[in-house]
């Protein structure tokens, strides 16, 4: 398969074909960002950079077989300015439009936003009218990245590719992605920030690629991090009775100097309620099937404030002080967000990994599309 990608980014593209094991003879990616080409190349370095679509000529790739694009959205996207067209960087669609035209290839993918029911007849008519052998027309697909990632991410997507249904629901969640220990700092708690508060029960928000700029910028999650306290187990309330949990606020330690670190940043009136339990996870502190590997204690906090039934067993009983704080996402944790290997764009600067994960794909999403594809590999 030859492929040529516009607006081809970090390449989520070519990770969703490596993923599926469909097999690239050449992939064309076009690109300005040197960062994003950097990380690029750096994970596949056969890419063919071919630089700025403006610049480019269809006749030139005539033979490919697959065209993709997520063309810049700012100008349709409900958080924009909603210039739509008259955005010069949404004008890139017509870029896009005049490739297809012209090379007419076997598939093609195009991804954007949420956006206003004109902006999406517009696009969908002139994708249309590329194709007009198809009966009804293209119109376009909406598919939640939530339904296989812990991000909330609403796209539509345009595509020749047949019989595309709505992916299966995973039950991802926060808690499923997050780092046991990230070694971030906790966010001072103000109303901006509050807004971008996420429980681990749930999705995260719609990164963007101005989470860089940190705590309270758009896009920007802010979860919870438990801190265990050595002392939890001998810990009881007022009246001398022992408090426990049933719902988590999730499993986490931390070393007792940067424990001691965040102690000292964080409010003296917040009450933890919890319990500690023998838990399976992995390399990355994500939950495993039991005993997958080897179980160890980990302290599960309520959100709720209740307690459970209590128990003879005094570690099912445990109070804190000040045991959650709140911080913002790590660039390895917008990867998985993303369903993006880890550490795939750990070449660059964190903000700079920020920028191009708001701006990318979610793999899984596209992995999805990509199935419904007549390929032929070569054994």
């Amino acid at each position: 398969m030859k492929v040529l990608s516009l607006f081809d980014g970090m390449s989520c593209g070519q990770i969703a074909l490596d993923r599926l094991g469909i097999k690239v003879d050449k992939y064309y990616a076009s690109e300005i960002d040197k960062y994003a080409m950097q990380v690029t190349q750096t994970n596949f370095p056969e890419t063919i950079q071919v630089g700025d679509i403006c610049k480019l000529d269809p006749k030139d790739f005539m033979d490919v077989d697959l065209i993709l694009a997520g063309s810049p959205c700012q100008g349709f996207s409900f958080a924009g300015k909603q210039l739509a067209f008259d955005d010069p960087r949404s004008a890139l669609f017509f870029e896009f439009i005049r490739f297809l035209k012209e090379i007419k290839p076997k598939y093609f993918l195009l991804e954007n936003v949420k956006m206003k029911k004109d902006y999406l007849q517009i696009i969908s008519e002139q994708v249309s009218a590329c194709y007009p052998e198809l009966p009804f027309g293209i119109e376009p697909i909406f598919i939640n990245s939530s339904l296989v990632s812990a991000q909330s991410r609403q796209r539509y997507y345009w595509t020749n590719i047949p019989n595309i249904t709505q992916p299966e629901e995973r039950g991802i969640v926060l808690r499923d992605i997050l780092e046991e220990d990230p070694g971030e700092n906790p966010v001072k708690d103000t109303a901006r920030n509050q807004r971008h508060y996420k429980n681990l029960d749930e999705k995260s928000l719609c990164m963007t690629a101005t989470m860089y700029k940190g705590a309270g910028n758009n896009g920007m999650t802010i979860v919870p991090q438990p801190i265990i306290d050595d002392n939890l187990d001998k810990m009881t309330t007022k009246d001398g009775k022992a408090y426990a949990l049933t719902t988590t606020y999730g499993a986490a330690g931390a070393k007792d100097s940067l424990e001691k670190k965040r102690r000292s940043m964080i409010p003296t009136n917040k009450i933890a309620i919890g319990a500690y339990r023998a838990r399976s996870v992995d390399e990355n502190g994500n939950r495993v099937d039991w005993k997958e590997t080897k179980p160890k204690q980990m302290l599960e906090v309520r959100k709720d404030n209740k307690s459970n039934s209590l128990s003879s067993v005094q570690k099912d009983n445990v109070l804190t002080k000040d045991q959650v704080y709140w911080r913002k996402l790590t660039p390895l944790e917008c990867e998985r967000l993303q369903t993006v290997p880890d550490n795939y764009t750990n070449y660059v600067s964190n903000t700079q990994r920020y920028k191009m994960l708001g701006n990318g794909w979610t793999i899984e999403v596209i992995a999805h599309i990509f199935k419904n594809m007549e390929v032929e590999n070569d054994s």
